[in-house]
């Protein structure tokens, strides 16, 4: 079964290099939405304090075995499957990232946070909501040494 989908939208942000993958937590993007979707598209959204943001990571490839990799080579943390990351070179290379929204004009919405690079498609925006997120959330401790830098100014 194949899906074929059409981005909603385009970043714009000053990150235009997908081999630098910290210091997100400073960086702000402007989505633009397709004009299809009307100047009032957005309307609404700014009530909420954050978005999730869905989109392809188009400049990289799709891993091609299911063999478990170290994230990012690093040789202090455990090797795991594909589905135990958040890496680009995934299966269908979509990423997500709940971000901070900064304002809402028309159609472009500006948020902090986003680690997508200018150019990259956005496939769907959902207002984050708090019912939706989960409890008792856990998480390996290589994780959290992973992510150490990953959003930082």
């Amino acid at each position: 079964m194949h899906f074929a989908m059409s981005p909603v939208g385009t970043v714009r942000n000053d990150r235009t290099d997908s081999a630098l993958t910290d210091h997100w937590g400073a960086v702000v993007s402007t989505i633009v939405v397709d004009e299809r979707f009307g100047d009032q598209c957005l309307l609404g959204l700014a009530d909420f304090s954050h978005v999730d943001v869905f989109f392809v990571f188009d400049r990289t490839t799709e891993r091609s075995d299911g063999r478990p990799r170290r994230p990012r080579g690093r040789a202090d943390l455990p090797a795991v499957g594909v589905f135990a990351t958040r890496a680009p070179r995934r299966p269908n290379r979509l990423g997500m990232t709940t971000c901070r929204i900064t304002s809402v004009r028309g159609r472009e919405l500006v948020v902090r946070g986003l680690d997508a690079i200018s150019g990259t498609p956005v496939i769907d925006l959902k207002p984050a909501m708090i019912e939706f997120q989960p409890t008792g959330l856990r998480q390996p401790d290589w994780a959290g040494r992973l992510m150490a830098d990953y959003f930082l100014p």
